[in-house]
């Protein structure tokens, strides 16, 4: 056969199975082996570049050929793909244009340089803006698949041909980096953004400063807003909001204060977004008073406040134990038609716990429930803690039933509070056994867990055990805090080692971490106790030197030292000053004073 009578068959075929489609649709072909096994890709190809069959017909058969591969049909190549989606762009038919993209995007035998897809487009068969709206449309395709160098290939490739890139396309791509952790690529990508001269929006720059933010680079972020304010792009709110997140998130308040004021030069109104930042800083900063104030200010200002701002202010409220208010909220946030959401119930849950009202806390759990949340691990741990906390071991133990089949895994916390209620209960010997239990389990413990059994070996008077288990936690990497020290300092100064504590004091200030009101308690109650009482008051006025305010424990440990040792008027001297700053003296300052006078007088 000549090539002339070969390319005549193929037309042949072409038109007959176009013929077919088109009055009898795809069944034709399934009846037709005949027709099928002369369907290459070349008649493939000339079936779907036929101006008689119509796009939607030709998107069936390029389907049937993908789905149905067999001895008398062939798999569309290439070709067929750029054929069809040349015929499915006549038709704007979009989608249908991203999935044959996605097929030559996940295809290995398909996958290449885009050049080459280009070339493979008819020549004068196509509108002007088509090669363009092709490379858009599958640099988006690989943005999506995290096929990234492809993507970067595709915008070089419209880069070089001088081919509009269009910046929403480019926001794709940007996202999936941020979402890969890839920021450097994220970073430099929109940097040749700027240099093919992308028309850029405050959108693609926030994108990148969000990146860079949560990477905690957040200089390079604010740098690249100040580069970008130079070009004429101006931040929005959000821009603003995920800079404060990260400087609060630091704890850097310069930085939250310069960002304010730039928000405020800008003429910038808070959004929700920023009073619920705002509200958080000031309440880890334990200024309950100025997130009031804010969260009034937002109401004046006609900003709703939405649960997540209701949720913050009640969880701070809860924090301080001010659970009146608390609940007010709660019930503001039902009346405004407001869905209390998980995180809500878990604030006030926690709130009552620590308040040691476990009534109020199943009652929460229940209406929880009853609004069709599930009670999460942080829950359960919540309600074990409050459980432990007031010494109902065994309703702890029942919590722990439930978690556990619920398919938690009991974790260190829940052991370490099971572990400390036992201990406030004297139960030692159980405590040491959970904790004992949790690490057969292969649970690493941390500074809580080394903590409480350092704390049930000072109890104990086993000293050598508890400063073992001090040195086996600095092995492991454990770094101590100021519980840990605290508990070990007041188990030497109870068995009258005061120069070990001391000396643990020492190593303490070396570490940076500096001793609290109940490291210098311990202090001076160890010093009382071995009959240095002058000791004791050089200890007590160190605490006033460094800003700590001597509480009840504080002012009964030196007096008692003092009455002991007779010494009545320094003393009455303390007691005086003791009431004047509101502490209400128990009765072993009354019986100490009283004695202090007998012992003067012999």
């Amino acid at each position: 056969m000549t090539k002339s009578q070969n390319s005549t068959s193929h037309l042949e075929i072409a038109s007959i199975i176009v013929k077919d489609l088109n009055n009898s649709g795809i069944k034709s072909l399934t009846k037709t082996p005949f027709l099928l096994s002369n369907l290459d890709s070349h008649v493939a190809y000339l079936v779907l570049s036929s101006p008689d069959l119509p796009p939607q017909s030709c998107l069936t058969l390029f389907n049937f050929l993908r789905q149905n591969p067999s001895p008398f049909s062939h798999k569309p190549d290439l070709k067929a793909h750029v054929t069809l989606i040349s015929r499915l762009y006549e038709a704007r038919k979009f989608a249908e244009i991203v999935n044959v993209l996605n097929y030559i995007a996940n295809d290995d035998s398909l996958r290449c340089p885009v050049l080459h897809i280009v070339s493979l487009i008819e020549e004068g068969a196509h509108e002007p803006k088509f090669v363009e709206k092709l490379c858009d449309m599958l640099f988006r395709v690989y943005a999506d698949g995290r096929m990234f160098k492809e993507a970067t290939g595709v915008f070089h490739y419209m880069e070089k041909s001088g081919l509009m890139i269009d910046e929403r396309s480019c926001i794709v791509f940007l996202l999936a980096l941020k979402r890969c952790d890839e920021m450097d690529m994220c970073f430099g990508f929109f940097q040749r953004m700027v240099e093919a001269n992308v028309e850029i929006t405050v959108y693609s720059m926030t994108i990148v400063i969000d990146g860079l933010c949560k990477r905690g680079e957040v200089q390079r972020a604010k740098d690249l807003m100040e580069q970008m304010l130079n070009r004429g792009i101006k931040p929005n709110i959000y821009t603003y909001n995920t800079l404060i997140n990260a400087y609060v998130k630091r704890n850097d308040f310069v930085g939250v204060n310069k960002i304010l004021s730039s928000l405020k030069n800008d003429q910038l109104a808070y959004s929700a977004a920023t009073y619920t930042l705002l509200m958080e800083w000031n309440g880890s900063l334990g200024k309950i008073g100025e997130v009031e104030k804010l969260f009034d200010e937002m109401r004046e200002r006609g900003i709703e406040a939405d649960v997540h701002v209701y949720t913050s202010l009640i969880s701070w409220n809860c924090r301080i134990g001010n659970m009146k208010r608390a609940f007010a909220l709660f019930d503001e946030l039902t009346d405004k038609g407001l869905v209390a959401n998980s995180h809500t119930y878990g604030a006030l849950i926690d709130g009552v716990c620590k308040a040691g009202q476990m009534d109020a806390a199943e009652v929460l759990v229940k209406d929880m429930q009853s609004r069709g949340f599930d009670v999460n691990q942080v829950i359960f741990n919540t309600l074990i803690n409050g459980f432990c906390a007031k010494g109902m071991i065994n309703e702890a133990l029942n919590v722990k039933a439930i978690m556990e089949r619920k398919g938690y895994e009991t974790d260190m916390f829940a052991y370490n509070s099971i572990a400390s209620g036992l201990c406030k209960l004297k139960r030692y010997e159980e405590a040491k056994r959970w904790l004992f239990t949790m690490m057969e389990r292969g649970l690493t413990p941390n500074v809580v867990n080394f903590t409480t059994l350092i704390n049930i070996f000072s109890k104990e008077g086993n000293l050598e055990e508890a400063n073992r288990l001090f040195k086996e936690m600095e092995k492991k990497g454990v770094r101590p805090n100021t519980v840990t020290y605290n508990t070990l300092i007041a188990g030497y100064c109870k068995n009258g080692k005061t120069k070990e504590a001391h000396k643990l004091r020492g190593e303490m200030e070396a570490m940076g971490i500096m001793p609290d009101v109940y490291t210098f308690t311990s202090l001076i109650h160890g010093e009382c106790v071995s009959g240095k009482s002058d000791e004791a008051v050089k200890l007590f006025n160190e605490m006033k030197q460094k800003g700590l305010k001597q509480n009840q424990f504080t002012y009964t440990a030196v007096i008692l030292g003092l009455s002991k040792e007779g010494k009545s008027d320094e003393a009455f001297r303390l007691y005086d000053e003791m009431k004047e700053a509101g502490i209400t003296p128990d009765d072993r300052v009354y019986n100490s004073l009283v004695g202090s006078l007998h012992t003067a007088r012999s």
